[in-house]
C-alpha cells in the first residue's frame, strides 16, 4: 500500500484530546486548521483563501508528548500520513481528512519555543537519541 505523506502548517484549533484505549494504547488528538494566503497587488495586501480542516492523531509516547506540550491557538507544522473518513450526516456525505501524525512542532516562523527532552516510559520509545555534533574546530 502507498502512504500519502503530507507535512501541513496551521493553528491547533481544538485543545488536544487525550485517551488511553482498552489495551494501553495512548493517543492524543485535535483539529488542524490551514488557510493558505496570497499577496493581492492590486489592492496591496495579504488575503486569506479557503481554510482547510484536518482532524490529527498521534499515539504511544507521542501522544502524551503532544498532550503536554499544545493547545488551542498556538501554530504548528504537521508531517503524516494522510486519510480520509467518509460518515453520513443529516445534512448528508461528510468526509474528514485524517493525518496520523509522525512529527509535530510549534511553528517557529510564529514564535520561540523551548524543548524538554523527555524520558522513555515503559510503553517504549522508538526513537533514538541525537549523536552529539562535532566541535567547531574539529569539522573545519
Amino acid at each position: 500500500m502507498n502512504d500519502l505523506t503530507i507535512s501541513v502548517t496551521g493553528w491547533v484549533a481544538t485543545d488536544p484530546k487525550h485517551i488511553v484505549g482498552p489495551t494501553g494504547t495512548r493517543l492524543t488528538s485535535f483539529r488542524l486548521a490551514s488557510t493558505a494566503r496570497h499577496f493581492d497587488r492590486t489592492r496591496q495586501e495579504w488575503t486569506d483563501g479557503k481554510t482547510e480542516w484536518f482532524t490529527v492523531r498521534v499515539f504511544r509516547e507521542a501522544a502524551i508528548n503532544v498532550k503536554d506540550s499544545l493547545a488551542k491557538g498556538q501554530p504548528v507544522v504537521v508531517r503524516g500520513r494522510l486519510s480520509t473518513h467518509d460518515w453520513d450526516s443529516d445534512t448528508g456525505q461528510r468526509t474528514d481528512l485524517i493525518i496520523d501524525a509522525d512529527a509535530i512542532g510549534h511553528d517557529l516562523t510564529k514564535g520561540v519555543a523551548t524543548f524538554t527532552r523527555t524520558q522513555p516510559t515503559a510503553l517504549g520509545c522508538d526513537t533514538e537519541p541525537a549523536p552529539e555534533a562535532p566541535e567547531a574546530s574539529a569539522a573545519a
